[in-house]
């Protein structure tokens, strides 16, 4: 027989009034996902849809107040994952991408893949190194994609964190009839990057995504693929005030909810949502689908990066209440001129935590950040030099490139060769769940994870190409 606890447990106590009321606002995504039956040219209307959910291994789940974790409890963590897969197959998105999945555990592994499976989906799983017990899973449906590709990012670093990078193409081409040499095809990744338990932690986890960055990149080159769109998914551990978000956006990507509702990168806008409440029992916002669209204008992948990290540099000395002078004089150490030496420089970093460390900026780092600050190359880095690092003048968002009255247009007889056309996706909707995170509010009886499921609509477009590799 059950217990109380148990028995409200299993029940899910609210989450069938507020499922009712997100299935009213997501009925229109379900609409736009089945829209397929138009005989027009363009089949612009076929949907894809995206779903992204940290579903909290039982293993971190604690039960109430007590120093017990979840998976000690089967009937517990069954019941919780089950009410999950139900979930994501009523919503029935193209891909899911899940973090945190007990894959430790094969009852549960297996209960996923098979339900999954029977569902119509293909899945990929990869588990954090050194066995932490919890992992990655991507699904993708076969209506939607066919995979043309799979890979397996292992970061081995402090966090054990790891990443999948899938590579798929359109099962139902979106444009028929259509003299285009268009291939629409677009790469997917999952990740769930390093918790910032301290400051010195923000090095690593933005080594974590320039990794990423890095490893799309070469992927590309290594197959000589076409400019195509890019879509992350995941828990990134981090707000839209953080130094991962602004270096995503420096290098192009956009935030598929924030776009939907027209939220800006300023502060104002920075906590109007949420997506998980962590175990300090703060809320915020760190489950994001980032897109990047090949008409996407953007910075060489080291200069985005040199930049991210000097704006690790001004916030960390910020934090120590340094002023821009202050801070100067802090970078000078024990230079016997107005201006900051390399050995200053190198100093200053490992007093700062990051450097010093295996997870840290290598020499290698060291070097190339040194050379943008000492633009002159007379090696030393005076205090003109300096402004331009404290107070950079560049836009963090590159602007795009967009040619008039193209945008989510068809192709048409008379384009001129000379215009390279790609295929890319604007952002048609993205609900999270339950409603209340979507104000800002986290409910006390939302039962199925520390984090808020997020799903986002995309509708095939066709765009000029702007990327670097058109």
């Amino acid at each position: 027989m059950q217990s109380r606890k148990e028995r409200n447990y299993e029940s899910g106590s609210g989450n069938k009034r507020k499922r009712g009321r997100w299935e009213n606002r997501t009925s229109s995504i379900k609409k736009k996902r089945r829209g397929m039956g138009h005989s027009s040219t363009v089949r612009s209307d076929r949907c894809v849809t995206c779903t992204t959910f940290n579903i909290l291994a039982p293993i971190y789940k604690r039960i109430s107040e007590e120093s017990c974790r979840e998976s000690q409890y089967r009937a517990y963590w069954l019941t919780r994952n089950k009410s999950i897969i139900d979930r994501l197959l009523g919503d029935r998105s193209s891909i899911i991408c899940l973090q945190e999945v007990w894959l430790g555990n094969d009852e549960l592994v297996n209960m996923y893949e098979k339900q999954l499976g029977d569902a119509g989906y293909v899945s990929f799983k990869l588990a954090r190194t050194n066995n932490r017990g919890d992992g990655l899973l991507t699904a993708v449906h076969r209506d939607y994609f066919r995979i043309l590709n799979h890979r397996e990012l292992l970061f081995n670093d402090f966090g054990d964190r790891v990443a999948q990078l899938l590579d798929v193409e359109s099962v139902v081409p979106f444009w028929h009839g259509q003299n285009s040499s268009i291939r629409q095809q677009l790469l997917i990744v999952n990740t769930h990057l390093l918790f910032p338990h301290d400051s010195t932690l923000c090095i690593v986890r933005l080594q974590q995504v320039y990794k990423i960055l890095q490893y799309i990149e070469t992927y590309q080159k290594e197959h000589n693929l076409e400019p195509m769109p890019v879509i992350l998914c995941g828990d990134w551990n981090g707000s839209k005030r953080g130094h991962v978000y602004k270096f995503l956006r420096s290098q192009g990507f956009i935030s598929s909810y924030d776009t939907v509702h027209q939220y800006t990168d300023s502060d104002a806008d920075a906590h109007k949502w949420i997506s998980h409440r962590n175990h300090r029992g703060n809320i915020c916002g760190v489950d994001f689908i980032w897109l990047l669209n090949p008409n996407k204008q953007r910075k060489p992948l080291r200069t985005s990066w040199n930049e991210a990290v000097f704006g690790i540099i001004k916030y960390l000395l910020r934090a120590a209440s340094l002023t821009e002078t202050s801070a100067f004089a802090f970078l000078k150490v024990d230079s016997p001129g107005d201006y900051i030496t390399y050995s200053g420089f190198c100093q200053a970093l490992y007093q700062l935590g990051l450097s010093g460390h295996p997870d840290g900026l290598s020499s290698e780092d060291t070097k190339v950040l040194w050379v943008q600050a000492d633009t002159d190359g007379n090696g030393v880095v005076d205090y003109v030099e300096f402004l331009r690092i404290w107070n950079p003048k560049c836009s963090e968002q590159p602007e795009e490139k967009t040619v008039s009255g193209t945008k989510g247009s068809p192709i048409t007889g008379g384009e001129t060769q000379q215009q390279q056309q790609a295929f890319g996706f604007d952002v048609k909707d993205a609900v999270l769940f339950p409603p209340e995170v979507e104000r800002g509010m986290w409910p006390e009886n939302y039962s199925l994870s520390d984090h808020a499921p997020l799903t986002v609509v995309f509708s095939p477009v066709k765009m000029p190409c702007g990327g670097p590799v058109c």
